[in-house]
């Protein structure tokens, strides 16, 4: 029993992390973004964002979802600065 508990975490740590963040860039303001896991981007929903360009979290509406390819645009409303921003998201 301890060896398949052990093969067990030795797979699951040498895995990939099938959920995880997603990661984009706002070319506009020149930073990095990230969504966690948690978020269910879809639009009407409010999401919770970590900006590198000011090292904080800000709470944003999603207003639109753009997808080309294996990529994809999310145009949201963030209220802290009440402007509307447009990241390019990379592949899920």
């Amino acid at each position: 029993m301890r060896k398949m508990q052990f093969l067990a975490l030795i797979i699951f740590l040498i895995s990939p992390n099938v959920v995880s963040s997603w990661e984009g860039y706002d070319y506009e303001n020149g930073s990095y973004i990230e969504i966690d896991k948690e978020n269910l981007v879809r639009p009407g929903n409010d999401i919770e964002i970590y900006d590198y360009g000011t090292g904080e979290y800000k709470d944003v509406e999603v207003e639109s979802i753009n997808r080309f390819g294996s990529s994809a645009e999310i145009e949201v409303y963030d209220y802290s600065t009440g402007e509307h921003r447009i990241f390019d998201m990379d592949s899920r």
